[in-house]
This record gives C-alpha cells, sequence and structure tokens, in this order.
C-alpha cells in the first residue's frame, strides 16, 4: 500500500514556530478560545478532563489549567477514552493526514464525548495568495506552492462523518484584519509561526521583484482574509438521538398539515 504524499514539513513548521515563540502573533488562537468558551457554555454541561491539541499551549493553559495539552503530531499523544472533551486548536490546517487526526480525537473520547476543532479554511489568505500567484507569474513565468490548500467547509463535515463522529457539523467565521501592506502581513504569518512550511515549496527566498510586484497587486484596502471553520462532533453513545427508520412514522404528514393525500401511482382521470 501506497504512503500517501505528505501535505506539510513537519521539521519546518516545528521550526517556524520555535522562531515565532519569543514573540509570537497568537490574536487568532486567542480569537478561537474566545469562541470554544463561547460554544462550551451553550453545551450547558460540566467537562472534567479536557485533551487540547495545540501548538501554542501558553494560550489555553491560562483557560483549561488542569488539561492534558499534546503537540500536533502525526501521532497524538492521547489516552484511549479518557477524555470528555477534545479541542484540536487551529493546527488542523498543517495536518497530512486530517481524517487520521479526527479519529484519534475520537478514540480518545468516552462515549457521548465532545470533539471541538478549529482550522484555517479555503478562504483564508485568499487576498495574499492571488497577489503572489499572480506576481510571480509576471516576474518568473512559473508558479510553486505558497499557501497550503486549505479545506473548504462543504467537504469538513463529511470528514467528521468518516472519522466515526456523531451529529456533525461544520461553520466558519470569517475573521478580517486589515495590514498597511502585504509585507506587515507577512511578517504577522512569521510570528504566528504560519509561514510556508509545505513540503513541496521552493526552499529558496521568495525574490524581492516578486514581493514587490505582489505589493502593487495587493487589494488597496489592505484587508487580510482569514476563515476559521469550526468542526463538532460527538463520540457515539445509545443515549444520543438517533433518526428514525425510514417508513417509521406513526402519523401521516396530511393529517398534521389537514389537507387530503395524493396517491402519486393514481391513474390520471
Amino acid at each position: 500500500m501506497e504512503t500517501p504524499p505528505r501535505l506539510s514539513d513537519r521539521r519546518a513548521l516545528v521550526a517556524h514556530r520555535a522562531r515565532a515563540a519569543d514573540q509570537p502573533a497568537l490574536f487568532l488562537h486567542e480569537w478561537v478560545a474566545d469562541e470554544v468558551q463561547e460554544r462550551l457554555q451553550e453545551v450547558n454541561r460540566p467537562f472534567t478532563d479536557v485533551a487540547i491539541v495545540t501548538g501554542w499551549p501558553q494560550v489555553w493553559a491560562r483557560i483549561f489549567p488542569n488539561a492534558t495539552i499534546v503537540p500536533d503530531e502525526d501521532k497524538l499523544a492521547l489516552d484511549l477514552q479518557s477524555y470528555d472533551l477534545v479541542i484540536h486548536a487551529l493546527s488542523l490546517h498543517w495536518a497530512s493526514d486530517l481524517v487520521g487526526q479526527l479519529v484519534q480525537c475520537k478514540r480518545a473520547l468516552r462515549p457521548d464525548g465532545l470533539f471541538l476543532g478549529a482550522l484555517f479554511g479555503g478562504q483564508t489568505l485568499q487576498e495574499l495568495r492571488v497577489a503572489l500567484a499572480q506576481a510571480e507569474v509576471a516576474v518568473t513565468g512559473g508558479l510553486s506552492p505558497r499557501v497550503g490548500p486549505m479545506a473548504e467547509i462543504r467537504d469538513l463535515g463529511g470528514l467528521l462523518q468518516r472519522a466515526g463522529f456523531a451529529l456533525p457539523v461544520a461553520d466558519s467565521a470569517t475573521v478580517p484584519v486589515e495590514y498597511a501592506d502585504p509585507l506587515r502581513l507577512m511578517h504577522d504569518l512569521r510570528a504566528m509561526g504560519e509561514s510556508n512550511a509545505l513540503a513541496s515549496r521552493i526552499k529558496t527566498f521568495t525574490r524581492r521583484e516578486v514581493l514587490n510586484k505582489a505589493q502593487e497587486l495587493y487589494p488597496e484596502d489592505g484587508i487580510a482574509t482569514f476563515e476559521v471553520v469550526t468542526l463538532t462532533g460527538w463520540a457515539p453513545a445509545e443515549s444520543q438521538q438517533k433518526p428514525l427508520r425510514p417508513g417509521s412514522a406513526k402519523a401521516r404528514l396530511a393529517d398534521a398539515l389537514g389537507v387530503p393525500e395524493i396517491d402519486p401511482n393514481a391513474s390520471k382521470s
């Protein structure tokens, strides 16, 4: 069986985070942490055994001081069926095997345990991607991978189902951030530890001519779009609501609406 190609270079990703650690720009991680807390309040049930998968533990240790916090490695250091809440915090977009990460999180949950995952979605950095692509083509006549192929929200709910979660939901929010110029945006991406860590990247510095051209092509409003997709799923349990079997309804829709039922097979007069 062939090993699937790796999306990300794990060593590069770890190195980028280590380089950013002195003065990290973690405002999007903090935004996600606030969002998770709001969602947990809506669930309105206590969680006593929490595990968090993240490359930035300092954001989460303040909120969940007793949580088990592990890095987003290929094999997650999570014990089987040991937690009632698992949070995968803004790193799934770097996973070479996204479904594998989801499966590991589900296995770590006890029955009826909750999974919350946050990752950057397909609309993220769309302005920068377009500007860099057009600039590189104009200057060099070629195109190289610079931003990862982030998943679209329409596909992510299906991935939760493939991983075995019950009641899967995927929703997204757009976080616009204004920058004076794209170079400042790229500086922030470096400080987030989100620099290009694609396994297929060209391992040389971007030419100054390409950066200058990208500045010219970047939208004048300076907005950078970050799409944050939140995944929610539950470890299956007997107590959960389940859809009715086809044909098991005990009342007719026509009776409920107070209208005569029409037989679709009846011949027309």
